[in-house]
């Protein structure tokens, strides 16, 4: 058999503070050297393309959502005319259909008891 022996954990000792002022000063010469980084030419110059870079991409984007929007709604207009144009057929074949010669007198003969007058009920009035 084997024996078994429990160890307890060791405790880590906490934070110093000279650790800590080390770190805040390493911390802070690591953020000193970046921003001397950025303000070398190349550096700015480089950051400032970069930002050109990420407007004109956004731009980019941007106009693409309009033009899928505008063509959707383009669209959604053309179903309307096409709509409309078979509406115009109908209503202008409604209309010649309507107003047919043969049709007109039917209609004041039945309804209105008119007759096409003959020869001798015909009188002709001279313009003074």
């Amino acid at each position: 058999m084997s024996a078994v022996t429990l160890e307890r954990p060791t405790k880590k000792a906490a934070l110093n503070r000279q650790a800590v002022r080390e770190g805040v000063n390493s911390t802070l010469g690591l953020s000193r050297q970046i921003f001397q980084a950025l303000c070398q030419r190349r550096v700015a110059i480089s950051f400032a393309l970069v930002l050109a870079l990420l407007a004109s991409s956004i731009g980019v984007v941007v106009s693409a959502h309009q033009n899928r929007l505008l063509f959707n709604q383009l669209a959604e207009f053309r179903a309307q005319r096409d709509h409309f144009e078979r509406e115009w057929s109908q209503l202008l074949l409604e209309q010649s259909a309507l107003s047919a010669q043969s049709r007109i007198e039917r209609r004041a003969s039945d309804k209105l008891g008119m007759v096409v007058p003959g020869q001798d009920q015909i009188v002709l009035v001279n313009a003074p």
